[in-house]
């Protein structure tokens, strides 16, 4: 079939999604299996053997994030965190840069300043939605990995992905680009030069915020087999339910970003006109200073909005008052979410250069009816 298929969609249903030979059921077996019988001492049934090494739904999963991102090789993690973690040590060493952009999920900052810091690696943070930021900073030292969120979390900054490719390429630095705010049914950063695509699954990927996972695409056989090793060898592999729940998430994935974007434009130019939003961050907006190359690079604008209230106190009040909008932490279910930065997903950069304004509150709007997402963010603001 997979000659036949082209379009993200129909990528997105059938990569890695073969029906069953003995039965033909059209949605493949979950394979729970921890162990595989063997034809022999070393006659391994598919090269599966045991269940970290390798399991037939994990299997499928990764065939469908190659397909979908357009790379050759992908690779599925307990976790976002843990996907992380096994490209970052499969390419640093002690001694090694990473030059991360200065807007992006806390965790990832976490990881590399407090897990990898002390084992040697350095933490260097620039603006890279200012390419000439990112040219300077490499003159004055190498880095090893460049790395961006495009649209960053939570200021939903744009980095011109070929541009950094470009400058990576003549660095020697490898450009990875988290994808997960804008998802490959929207954006794929490897057909712009990017190296490495990372994705938390647990959020537009998986979709209904009942799976933790993680996701790494690439096209270098080399790097692949190297973090497939880690993998491996450390261990951090999704479980074939987790596996099999954000494979059902990305069947859908292209018609729920395009519901996600509508509902967010609809929120973002309504907070726009509202007199008690100081700032609405939206690239979908035309006064969002990244809109145009938002545009040129992303099919549609994301489900994600920002906004800055009048003050730390008032962005709290707000995200204690909405009903519709959910307070929590994640992102990117079919339900929508408010979240408050500083104190949740951000509160491991506080006093740092990733710092997050008090007076932020993140969006995550979902596909539930506009009108009543409206109404309950009206209602919220009303009550400031």
């Amino acid at each position: 079939m997979s000659e036949h298929i082209r379009g993200f969609d129909s990528l997105a249903v059938h990569s890695g999604q073969e029906f069953d030979p003995t039965t033909g059921a059209v949605i493949p077996p979950v394979h729970f299996s921890t162990t595989y019988a063997q034809d022999g001492i070393g006659g391994l049934r598919g090269g599966y053997e045991y269940g970290r090494s390798g399991n037939p739904t994990r299997t499928a999963l990764q065939t469908q994030l190659a397909a979908i991102e357009h790379g050759r090789h992908g690779l599925s993690f307990s976790s976002g965190l843990a996907a992380e973690d096994a490209l970052l040590r499969a390419v640093l060493k002690p001694g090694d840069d990473v030059l991360l952009s200065d807007d992006v999920y806390g965790g990832t900052y976490r990881l590399i300043a407090r897990i990898l810091g002390p084992w040697g690696v350095g933490l260097r943070v620039v603006d890279m939605t200012d390419l000439s930021q990112v040219a300077a900073a490499l003159e004055e030292k190498p880095a090893k990995v460049l790395w961006v969120e495009t649209p960053s979390n939570p200021l939903l900054r744009i980095t011109d992905i070929a541009g950094l490719a470009k400058l990576g390429r003549d660095a020697g630095a490898l450009v990875v680009v988290d994808n997960t705010f804008a998802s490959p049914a929207l954006q794929q950063p490897l057909r712009r030069g990017a190296d490495v695509v990372v994705h938390s699954a647990t959020k537009y990927l998986g979709g209904h915020s009942d799976v933790v996972g993680g996701a790494l695409v690439m096209n270098d056989d080399a790097l692949a087999e190297s973090v497939g090793f880690l993998q491996f060898a450390a261990g951090a592999v999704s479980g074939p339910m987790d596996a099999f729940l954000t494979t059902r998430g990305i069947k859908t994935l292209g018609i729920r970003m395009q519901r996600h974007s509508e509902n967010a434009a609809a929120v973002a130019s309504f907070l726009e006109g509202h007199d008690r939003v100081a700032k609405v961050y939206y690239p979908g907006l035309s006064s969002h200073p990244g809109h145009e190359l938002a545009a040129s690079q992303m099919s549609a604008f994301g489900g994600i909005v920002s906004l800055a209230l009048a003050d730390g106190a008032a962005a709290r009040r707000f995200a204690e008052s909405t009903r519709v909008f959910q307070l929590a932490e994640s992102l990117g279910g079919v339900e929508s979410l408010v979240n408050y930065p500083d104190a949740m997903t951000h509160a491991s950069v506080r006093g740092t250069e990733l710092a997050v304004p008090e007076e932020v509150v993140r969006l995550s709007v979902g596909i539930e009816s506009s009108e009543d997402q409206l109404a309950d963010l009206e209602q919220a603001l009303a009550a400031l």
